[in-house]
């Protein structure tokens, strides 16, 4: 083993401050500090990893503690820079709290921190990970790190500082270090390259980059691992980062997504299978393909020219990406993108990878059909939450209907127009006809009562008007409505929470404030809709309805078993209506919220009509 070979993340880090890459925000607050002699007892340090914190650390120690310092620019050739410079904890002292997290730790810091430094203005303690003490560790540096003695300086680094606690936080100037751009991280691994004589292309540089997640450390590393492949002859090339590193290549994965796009599971598998074959695992494969889409997405939503910098591609792998998506819709790689991601999961679970692989890929083979599926479902979901609301039929439960034929009812039944029973106004009618419906008149009041009914914003009262409640009238002026039940024709009269939903949603529908009027059903109220029907107010389907109420499952149980209750007191069993489902499948009659159950039952059954 070659003992002076140094990995080149060692070689290269930074030793000043002009020599951090990114990060100016930080480069410029530090360096005002040191020149105006502003400096701090405590610094925390927090960003993604690899992103210069330690670096950045040992450089301002080292700028404070230079026999030429303090400075911006140490000299790196004193006593003090070169202890820093090779980790000798002499007045610098480095801790790793990974592995230093208990509190005895905690106090031979505090007991260290009393002596006097030896050879230098300051002593330094930097922990890196600092998020990995135990609160009890933290505790005991509270008193410490919020005074302490006059030539000590803590500096803190961490990547995952919401972990730390905010009585430490708040004791500290925080700096939060950035991810490097991938054009700062392409530009330094260049000037590398050439130092080294590493032979290698500007794209390859450029995939390192943009697959660094803006780490300088991690871009250097990999650099390293790519320099045993250099040679004089060929560069090094996007297709050896691939290789070296077992990622599929450009060329297979738009191979494999040009099929997927046209639904041709059986070059898609074909594909899969030499992708496979290679020696690429399953969830591997998946993953680059999944990278894959999120380029696609970019693309296909945003501008090419703002986002060369976004996606993982070159100009002439993005041009031909582009003749890939004419033929596709963002709503469909959103698709492909949620079924990559939910099969990578089942990856992750299942003893045949393989088995399952096969599976994704012929889904995501099936795009149009499943898109056309999801789509369907997106509606129907939609429409079971309230979002699209079809418009409400006037659908009471059916009366128990004796189980003897069709042709024996027929005969039973003469054809003969309805009786009305002569009722005063408090008394129920038996029958709710007493002249023909004029059908505009019918028409326009069921549309004003659906609004209506959708602008009651209780769940449980709704129902119940729905089934129970028969419109009279709708003016600006006037409203009135008659109830069937003689139960919750109390309740809606008497109980002030039941009867203000009325009156908001008459309020909703008329535009108006109109007096309320509730009751049972009278002879009269087919003529008193005909006449009526000019001063019917006028639907504006914009309006906003009024939001439904949130109600308990308890309140809502409740109402249910007293829509029962009163079924069973109207001689009404809501669950015949699984025994007579045939009834509910008869299409809806325009003037069925005019007419009482048993009526429209029969007038649905035998398709019959009212005449005169």
């Amino acid at each position: 083993m070659n003992k002076s070979y140094i990995p080149l993340y060692r070689k290269y880090r930074p030793q000043t401050i002009e020599q951090i890459v990114g990060q100016e925000h930080v480069k410029k607050a530090l360096t005002n500090a040191i020149e105006s002699d502003r400096i701090s007892h405590a610094y925390l340090f927090t960003g993604p990893r690899g992103t210069g914190k330690t670096s950045t650390a040992r450089i301002f120690a080292k700028s404070l503690n230079c026999e030429k310092g303090p400075t911006i620019s140490p000299c790196n050739e004193c006593e003090n820079c070169i202890n820093i410079t090779k980790s000798i904890p002499i007045d610098v002292i480095e801790i790793d709290a990974a592995s230093n997290r208990s509190v005895s730790d905690a106090e031979e810091i505090i007991q260290n921190v009393a002596m006097a430094p030896v050879h230098s203005r300051y002593k330094i303690y930097i922990i890196d990970e600092v998020h990995m003490l135990t609160p009890t560790a933290f505790n005991a540096l509270l008193k410490t790190l919020e005074e302490p003695p006059e030539n000590v300086i803590f500096i803190l680094a961490t990547t995952e500082v919401h972990k730390v606690l905010d009585t430490i936080k708040s004791r500290c100037q925080r700096f939060d270090f950035k991810r490097i751009t991938t054009d700062d991280i392409s530009k330094h691994l260049r000037f590398i390259s050439d130092k080294e004589n590493i032979n290698i292309t500007d794209d390859a540089l450029n995939y390192i980059a943009s697959n660094s997640a803006g780490g300088m450390r991690d871009s250097i590393a990999l650099l390293d691992q790519l320099s045993v492949l250099n040679s004089a002859k060929e560069a090094i090339s996007v297709e050896d980062i691939n290789k070296l590193l077992g990622r599929l290549s450009f060329e297979s994965l738009s191979n494999l997504f040009e099929s997927i796009s046209k639904s041709d599971s059986n070059s898609a598998l074909e594909i899969l299978n030499n992708i496979y074959n290679q020696g690429n695992e399953p969830s591997q494969i998946l993953s680059n393909f999944l990278e894959y889409l999120r380029n696609a997405l970019i693309l296909k939503s945003t501008d090419i020219k703002s986002v060369s910098g976004s996606v993982q591609l070159n100009e002439e792998q993005i041009k031909k990406l582009e003749g890939y998506l004419k033929n596709i819709e963002v709503h469909q790689i959103v698709s492909l993108i949620d079924k990559c991601s939910s099969y990578i999961k089942e990856l992750k679970l299942t003893t045949n990878p393989k088995l399952w692989l096969d599976v994704s890929v012929l889904d995501m083979s099936n795009l149009v059909e499943n898109t056309r599926l999801e789509d369907l479902q997106s509606r129907l979901q939609q429409l079971e939450s309230g979002h699209l609301k079809p418009a409400p039929a006037y659908n009471t439960p059916p009366m128990p209907v004796n189980k003897m034929s069709v042709s024996e009812k027929r005969e039973d039944i003469k054809p003969a127009k309805p009786v009305v029973k002569e009722t005063d106004s408090d008394t129920p009618a038996s029958v709710t006809l007493s002249e023909p419906v004029n059908k505009a008149a019918s028409s326009d009041l069921k549309a004003i009562w659906n609004r209506f009914l959708d602008n009651v914003s209780s769940f449980a009262s709704r129902a119940i008007l729905k089934q129970h409640a028969i419109p009279v009238k709708f003016s600006p002026d006037e409203v009135i409505i008659a109830i069937k039940s003689d139960s919750w024709l109390s309740k809606f009269r008497d109980e002030s929470d039941r009867l203000s939903l009325i009156e908001s949603a008459s309020k909703a529908v008329t535009g108006g404030n109109p007096k309320i009027i509730l009751r049972s059903p009278q002879a009269g109220d087919d003529k008193l809709r005909n006449e009526s029907a000019d001063s019917l107010p006028k639907i504006d389907p914009k309006k906003p309805l009024i939001p439904e109420k949130t109600e308990s499952a308890d309140e809502i149980s409740q109402s249910v078993e007293q829509i029962n209750e009163s079924n069973q007191e109207d001689n009404i069993d809501i669950n015949e209506e699984k025994k007579t489902s045939k009834l509910n499948n008869l299409p809806k009659r325009e003037d069925s919220a005019f007419h009482s159950d048993n009526v429209n039952m029969v007038l649905d059954l035998f398709e019959g009509k009212i005449i005169e």
